[in-house]
């Protein structure tokens, strides 16, 4: 039978993944997976579908395929600055020349830690206290204490100096006093000294007794060797003999008379009191005369005492007044004013300062010495030792200064810069200082402040205008209490929009994933902020995603739209239309549309481009086995012809 030739029975195309090869170009994009591009000829009204990745921008900044169908997407929203996914696909085009404007700063984000421990490396200096005025009258606590401040010497706040709490402040080489409850300093601004008020006679023995700050009784008799100057001298000597231990040394004055002073240097002795237990033979009398008291310290939240007499303090500014109002007081007039110019101060260096520059009638050579307070509290050797720096004498109408050794508190500092809403950068800058330890928690002052002229603090009542100043909290364990403020309004008076809110975001309440106060030095570890200048497009990139993320040239990144892909129930129901596209059919089902490397979808590999999936050597094998076949065939033709040119020689 004669054959009817041969047909085609089926042409079914084959999806499997093809190789990935690189490219030069970054538009080139490879689909690693199933799923095929979405590409429309008519801006959107209908749709195609191909894996050939090669695309790229074309004037009208669309993005095409070398057919020039646009690839379809999602953009970023305006409003939003996101990439919605879930809004209709559009044509994705990005316009050539894009920028993007400025945004204004909305919130920082701040991660650091406040180093909570005994020793520090990070520390400055206690704030500059000034003295208080010289004319008024010695205060009998420290609830005036801001009156007594001047402003324009310390240049912040009174608040923030009373906040100062020795208890939590450091010597000059970092080391914490932890000063507790009742440890502290005696202090004396002058000797102590009693002259008998009558002359010493030779009708008794003396017997008196002297009794120090620890209740330790000194016994002291003598009886009589001769003449009242012969007595006076016994009695005199024998005082002496317990100097080491009282700190009181006996003379001789006219009279004769004995007399006692009390120099207040012996550690162990401070006030001693005097009891005359028989006679009189002395010429003294029951009497003391007190100028050393103690200046111990009490937890924060207690009320301060400053009455003629011993002392306590919680901030270096109320210690200060302290001294100050005891060194004024010791010569007061009747109408209750100092007339002595004694001024005690704290400097730039946070040393307390001492100077006695007066000369009226009633100004006195200060014989200043401290001791520390013994007894049944250990002593707080660090605190001592800075105290101790101001032992000294100082005569009145002279330029002697005495200085203590300085006080230091805990510090840290991060700044940022911010952006208005022009793009202007400003730098924000928040200085941290540890002010007290309040039960389990411990409190560090946190002062904002922003270059002038800027503008944060809002009180038209306090200056300066560019600061804003409070505190921050932490929990015993070290974690984040609370903060204030919550957020700072900036308004930079430079043509940019007023009242920019700016958020501080550092950390979550009672958790470690912001600011911490560990026994670990100071460091930030992490600043950011979301705002930026405005800049121009200068180059895309791709990712995994299918997101087709901008860079500008103010350094910021983000997505400008994102390929959408779509995935058939049957892939081989597509028909083809030739140049590698392809439409949907009944027997493709309809395309199921999402993202890269979603619901078994692909992802997209960029700079890339997939390769055909036909296996060349199996192809090549079977092409030569046709090769052959048609070969093998061709030759019955040249035998049949052979037998032909046969029969027709034979004939002939």
């Amino acid at each position: 039978q004669v054959g009817l030739g041969s047909t085609v029975a089926s042409a079914t195309r084959i999806f499997s993944q093809g190789s990935i090869q690189n490219s030069d170009k970054n538009t080139d994009i490879a689909i690693q997976g199933d799923g095929f591009f979405m590409i429309s000829p008519d801006s959107g009204n209908t749709y195609k579908y191909t894996r050939d990745g090669n695309f790229s921008f074309d004037a009208g900044g669309n993005f095409v395929d070398s057919n020039g169908f646009i690839a379809q997407g999602w953009l970023r929203d305006k409003v939003t600055g996101k990439v919605d996914s879930t809004a209709p696909i559009t044509n994705i085009n990005i316009a050539p020349g894009l920028t993007t404007p400025a945004q204004a700063t909305q919130e920082v984000v701040l991660k650091a830690n406040l180093n909570s421990g005994g020793t520090i490396k990070s520390f400055s200096s206690a704030y500059k206290v000034g003295s208080s005025p010289v004319s008024a009258t010695p205060p009998t606590s420290n609830t005036n204490l801001s009156s007594n401040i001047s402003a324009k010497d310390n240049n912040t706040p009174a608040y923030d100096i009373a906040s100062g709490d020795l208890g939590v402040m450091y010597n000059s080489v970092g080391e914490a006093f932890s000063l507790q409850e009742k440890q502290g300093v005696w202090m004396s601004f002058r000797e102590s000294s009693i002259t008998a008020t009558n002359n010493v006679t030779s009708t008794s023995n003396l017997d008196i007794t002297l009794t120090d700050d620890a209740g330790t009784l000194y016994t002291i008799k003598q009886a009589d060797v001769g003449s009242a100057v012969q007595n006076a001298n016994a009695f005199a000597s024998k005082i002496n003999q317990y100097t080491a231990k009282t700190g009181v040394e006996a003379s001789i004055a006219s009279g004769p008379k004995l007399v006692l002073i009390n120099k207040n240097g012996n550690e162990l002795a401070h006030n001693i009191n005097l009891t005359v237990n028989t006679g009189d033979s002395s010429g003294l009398a029951t009497a003391s005369d007190t100028t050393a008291y103690k200046y111990s310290y009490i937890k924060s939240g207690a009320t301060p005492n400053n009455p003629s007499g011993d002392k306590t303090f919680t901030t270096m500014s109320e210690l200060r007044e302290a001294m100050e109002s005891e060194a004024r007081n010791i010569d007061q007039n009747s109408d209750g004013t100092y007339a002595n110019s004694i001024a005690v101060s704290v400097d730039a260096a946070g040393k307390f300062k001492i100077t006695n520059s007066g000369s009226s009638a009633d100004d006195y050579t200060i014989n200043l010495q401290v001791t520390p307070i013994l007894g049944s509290e250990s002593e707080n050797t660090r605190f001592t030792k800075n105290m101790k720096a101001l032992s000294t004498t100082l005569p009145n109408n002279s330029s002697a200064t005495a200085y203590s050794q300085s006080f230091n508190a805990a510090t840290h500092s991060s700044s940022i810069d911010v952006f208005d809403s022009l793009g202007s950068k400003h730098t924000v800058r928040m200085a941290f200082r540890k002010t007290k330890v309040d039960g389990e928690t411990s409190k560090w002052s946190m002062i904002v402040t922003v270059p002038d002229p800027g503008e944060i603090n809002s009180n038209t009542t306090v200056s300066p205008k560019n600061e804003v100043r409070g505190n921050i909290r932490f929990n015993a364990d070290g974690s984040f209490l609370d903060k204030t403020p919550p957020s700072i309004v900036y308004s930079a008076h430079n043509g940019s929009k007023p009242g920019q809110t700016v958020k501080f975001s550092f950390g979550t309440a009672n958790a470690f994933d912001g600011m911490t106060s560990f026994d670990s030095k100071s460091s930030t570890s992490g600043i950011s902020q979301d705002g930026f200048t405005g800049g121009d497009l200068v180059g895309i990139r791709i990712d995994q995603s299918g997101t087709l993320v901008g860079s500008f040239s103010n350094g910021r990144s983000f997505g400008l739209a994102q390929i959408g892909m779509a995935k058939f129930t049957n892939n081989e129901g597509l028909a083809t239309e030739g140049g590698n596209v392809y439409v949907q059919t009944a027997n493709s089902g309809d395309p199921i549309i999402g993202t890269a490397a979603t619901a078994g979808r692909g992802f997209i590999q960029s700079a890339a481009l997939e390769a055909s999936n036909v296996d060349l050597s199996r192809a090549l094998t079977q092409l030569i086995i046709i090769q052959r076949g048609f070969q093998a065939n061709g030759k019955t033709i040249t035998t049949s012809d052979q037998l032909l040119q046969t029969l027709i020689g034979l004939k002939n």
